[in-house]
């Protein structure tokens, strides 16, 4: 009995212990939602309507969604949410985020990469008017404005580029470029088009605006080649980061954009804690008041219910959200509400002339059955909730289902020997209760 006891008492010291440790420091383990640390919300919509002959609808989602995905870890947001939302609409979630606007850039450049010949020779008469069949006029951005025509069709595309990565001119005080490699297939077609276009101009064409023209001067067999502009490091850095994630399917447009700004998620999260440390206190005051010895039981299982919940949502690498803090704060009131019942059903045995431990066995014994049935309930609803909802949603549900799950062992098992220990080392014949 004495060994079981200590044990028991062992196992829930050994809990708290690695239950701290996970929530140590609570700001590097603890990721906060949009709601509570600010960031930008979009919907956008994907632009299904101008697909490539062959491309299903679907196919073409599912793609936007992943290079989204990619472009979006490249840029190096924490913990981002990006998913789809019926048919053809996509949403993100950047929490954290404070340059609105080079996100939003990012996210829905298409970045198209084509290497398209130039033909100078009958520039003047396409300026005219006379645009020879097979090929278009396409301006250069930047402040040279020049225009050129370019074959319709490329020569090669960014589908066969397997890296780009931002460089520095030294010959033009340290401007940046970006460098581009091609694949082995790639790589065999630059070759064959460098070779057969000496001194002739090769446009590089991004969206359908040339970043640059250079004259092809020799063969290229390498499959290396540079995109230069009049770029800053900041968009040279996200050139690159678009051009390794690939090209989007099909255009993309936002339908909604909702920015949050941090003074506001603090806001939140300095109401919520007001919120949760009120309903502590209010619950922890009329635990003592009404139950006096055993509410402070009660109370030192709430905190390691409370210090249990962070843990395992920092072991999950849960975001905790607005709607989460609020699950935390009904948790409070779940979790004593097991002891409640197995103080009423203690009394109860007390009335019937019970010794103290009689009383605690069956007191636990016949409230068991009705704490679970009720936790399983709502336990149940809570699944429900994440199975279905949304993101606020899903962060009610993750802290309520957490919660619950540790009321009960905190209720039921720690509550439990502190009683046994307590009574089995004081030797009471008395319980405040």
């Amino acid at each position: 009995m004495k060994k079981r006891i200590y044990l028991r008492l062992v196992f829930c010291f050994l809990v708290i212990i690695a239950a701290t440790f996970f929530i140590y420091p609570p700001k590097d383990s603890i990721k906060l939602g949009l709601d509570l640390q600010g960031g930008m919300h979009l919907v956008l919509d994907v632009d299904i309507d101008d697909l490539p002959e062959g491309t299903e609808p679907q196919e073409a989602i599912d793609r936007a969604l992943e290079i989204i995905r990619n472009r979006v870890d490249e840029f190096g947001v924490s913990e981002p949410i990006i998913q789809k939302q019926g048919k053809k609409r996509i949403i993100v979630q950047l929490p954290g985020i404070r340059n609105v606007d080079r996100a939003i850039e990012l996210i829905g450049k298409t970045a198209l990469l084509e290497f398209r010949l130039v033909d100078m020779e009958r520039l003047g008469e396409a300026m005219g008017g006379k645009i020879p069949a097979g090929y278009e006029l396409v301006s250069k951005e930047g402040e040279d404005k020049a225009t050129y025509l370019l074959k319709i069709v490329p020569e090669i595309t960014g589908t066969n580029l397997s890296d780009a990565q931002v460089r520095f001119d030294t010959q033009m005080f340290n401007r940046p470029y970006v460098s581009i490699k091609f694949d082995g297939e790639g790589a065999k077609k630059f070759a064959e088009v460098t070779g057969k276009n000496i001194n002739k101009r090769l446009a590089i064409v991004l969206d359908n605006k040339v970043k640059s023209a250079p004259v092809i001067k020799s063969n290229i067999p390498d499959g290396e080649a540079v995109i230069e502009g009049n770029f800053d490091l900041e968009e040279a850095k996200d050139l690159a980061i678009v051009l390794r994630a690939g090209s989007l399917p099909a255009p993309i447009k936002i339908v909604e954009k909702r920015v949050v700004g941090p003074t506001l998620g603090k806001d939140s999260i300095e109401k919520g804690i007001i919120a949760g440390l009120i309903a502590l206190l209010v619950v922890t005051t009329f635990m003592i008041g009404y139950y006096k010895f055993s509410g402070i039981i009660a109370n030192l299982a709430l905190l390691i219910n409370l210090i249990i919940i962070f843990a395992v949502l920092s072991l999950l690498k849960a975001t905790l959200t607005l709607p989460g803090i609020a699950g935390i704060i009904l948790t409070i009131g779940v979790a004593v509400d097991a002891n409640v019942i197995i103080y009423e059903r203690i009394k109860e045995e007390f009335k019937l002339g019970k010794t103290i431990r009689a009383a605690l066995d069956n007191g636990y014994k016949k409230a068991f059955r009705t704490i679970l049935d009720s936790n399983l309930t709502t336990l149940i609803i809570a699944l429900m909730l994440y199975q279905f909802g949304t993101g606020p949603i899903k962060g009610f549900a993750v802290t309520l289902s957490v919660g619950i799950m540790a009321s009960m062992f905190t209720a039921i098992f720690v509550c439990r020997s502190i009683f046994d220990f307590i009574v089995f080392r004081y030797r009471l014949s008395k319980l405040s209760i």
